[in-house]
């Protein structure tokens, strides 16, 4: 596949893509509620991805979540950042960031589950693409200040460097405690990617200049 067919762009339209993601996940959620089983058809579980060929579930654990607590701060991100994010980007290549990089994290995660003999663990929730959404806020809007606790101003890369840093730390100091660690990280991975074959944005000069950078 040749690069400009990677680059080319979708005509730009803003059509409220986030709203439609936060429902389709409230959705999930409902069903999770009413039919507490389906979690086992809809979160990734690798034995079941392997022995059943589940593989629907590298897409549906995006929309599936364990509790209210879990479902509200991923939702509360996605509409915080993916409202911005999708105005500058436009809907269809917003959804096709979002969907992509939480496709890649459920997979690389998938991989590294697989060949760590983690065939019975339970991924599930937005977080890997709400992360990728994070990421996505800081390359276009670098100048940005995220409240911490509402009172504590941080400078959007500045927030994105320490969450992989504590992503990181937590991934090798407690694979035990529940939470995705490698799941996020793997978001903000897959979309410094995106930028630099699809988007042709470097995040780094991003970071560094206080403004999208191109390559070249």
């Amino acid at each position: 596949m040749s690069r400009s067919l990677l680059q080319k762009q979708f005509p730009y339209t803003y059509s409220s893509m986030t709203f439609y993601l936060i429902g389709i996940n409230i959705l999930f959620y409902m069903m999770s509620i009413i039919y507490p089983r389906s979690v086992i058809y809809t979160a990734m579980i690798p034995g079941l991805v392997i022995q059943k060929l589940f593989i629907w579930q590298f897409v549906t654990y995006m929309f599936t979540h364990a509790n209210f607590s879990h479902i509200l701060f991923n939702m509360l991100g996605l509409f915080f950042f993916g409202v911005q994010v999708e105005r500058r980007m436009g809907s269809y290549e917003f959804l096709l960031f979002y969907m992509l990089s939480g496709i890649l994290a459920g997979l690389f995660s998938f991989a590294v589950y697989v060949l760590t003999g983690y065939y019975s663990i339970i991924l599930l929730g937005a977080s890997g693409a709400v992360f990728a959404v994070l990421f996505a806020f800081a390359v276009y809007f670098p100048q940005a200040n995220i409240y911490i606790f509402g009172i504590i101003p941080i400078r959007a890369p500045i927030l994105v460097i320490g969450y992989a840093a504590i992503e990181l730390f937590s991934q090798i100091t407690s694979t035990r405690s529940g939470i995705a660690h490698l799941t996020h990280l793997a978001g903000f991975a897959f979309a410094y990617l995106y930028f630099i074959v699809r988007l042709g944005i470097n995040p780094v000069e991003a970071f560094k200049q206080g403004r999208p950078g191109r390559w070249g």
